[in-house]
């Protein structure tokens, strides 16, 4: 008889349920590809910035060592994601950056526009099961992300108001 206190054994249901849901965060960036941000849709996307195959410019990564959470509003180019992956073009401080971000590494997808909002464990076995992400604000008094010729600009914003309490 099989023991079932051993993983090998069980159907690991939190692992298909996280898998499940990172596929509604492809699929909304997929249909953002096709037909762009419709009404007031906008999305944070929070990401282990630590987390292998996450690529970033180093001094994003220093700025911003564990997590990072980028705004897909106004001013994003180049969008695009795979099973694996996704990869978007923004601006800092009017320097355009290509990020490309590991499904497996985001914690957190939210469309505040109509209040939705999911929050990941990581995937990866060799990830920290203790990582917690970080609730301070890391917006500095700069802008992190740029402006725009509209006024409008990107930003790196903190999502406690997403999370539960």
């Amino acid at each position: 008889m099989n023991d079932i206190t051993d993983d090998d054994d069980i159907l690991r249901y939190d692992r298909m349920v996280e898998q499940a849901l990172r596929g509604v965060v492809r699929k909304a960036i997929e249909e953002v590809m096709e037909d762009g941000l419709a009404g007031d849709h906008h999305f944070y996307i929070t990401f282990m910035t630590d987390y292998a195959g996450v690529n970033i410019p180093e001094y994003l990564k220093e700025r911003y060592p564990g997590e990072m959470t980028i705004v897909l509003q106004f001013q994003f180019y180049d969008l695009d994601v795979d099973d694996e992956k996704m990869q978007v073009t923004l601006s800092f401080n009017n320097v355009p950056e290509k990020l490309e971000i590991p499904l497996a590494a985001i914690t957190i997808f939210a469309d505040p526009s109509v209040n939705f909002a999911l929050q990941f464990q990581p995937l990866d076995e060799t990830a920290d099961p203790d990582f917690e992400p970080d609730d301070t604000d890391p917006t500095g008094t700069d802008d992190p992300a740029g402006s725009s010729d509209d006024g409008k600009t990107g930003e790196v914003v903190s999502l406690d108001q997403f999370r539960k309490k």
